[in-house]
């Protein structure tokens, strides 16, 4: 007898949400979604390294957004990934607000290396394998320069 309302509750969530009764709520999300994918972070493997930036550098980066670059080397090969001095994202305790996030790996779940914010460039970050995931992420207010950063492999 318990299992019966169950599927009768889920059905009808479905149908509220199919039905747009939840729209109010998920508008303003689908939106800004939209916003945040918009020409920001790329998948780079070029054999001779690259550079990329925030949105807008050396501008303000918009509001909003979450950019992720992976940066992917050849087998056998690390990379080193620098910052430029013109390095300026809005500051706060613990990079909760804007921030870069550097990950050993190619995933969002890879080992954190850093959490970076402020006025200060970040060090110089080595991976220790073929793959960096990073984050850019900027919230609704306090848009700052951004950042430039370079990247080089080097041998494992």
């Amino acid at each position: 007898m318990l299992a019966e309302p169950f599927p009768k509750v889920v059905a009808s969530l479905v149908i509220l949400h199919l039905s747009g009764a939840t729209k109010k709520g998920t508008e303003k999300q689908s939106t800004s979604e939209t916003q945040k994918s918009v020409q920001c972070g790329t998948w780079t493997k070029h054999a001779e390294g690259g550079i990329f930036t925030s949105p807008n550098y050396p501008s303000k980066y918009p509001p909003d957004r979450e950019c992720i670059y992976i940066i992917e080397a050849a087998p056998r090969q690390c990379i080193e990934l620098y910052f430029d001095e013109k390095y300026s994202i809005e500051p706060s305790w613990e990079c909760k607000f804007d921030h870069i996030e550097v990950r050993d790996g190619p995933f969002g779940f890879s080992p954190i290396i850093g959490r970076f914010c402020g006025q200060q460039n970040p060090p110089v970050i080595k991976s220790s394998g073929r793959f960096l995931w990073i984050k850019f992420f900027a919230d609704g207010e306090l848009e700052s320069m951004g950042f430039s950063a370079r990247y080089n492999f080097t041998p494992e």
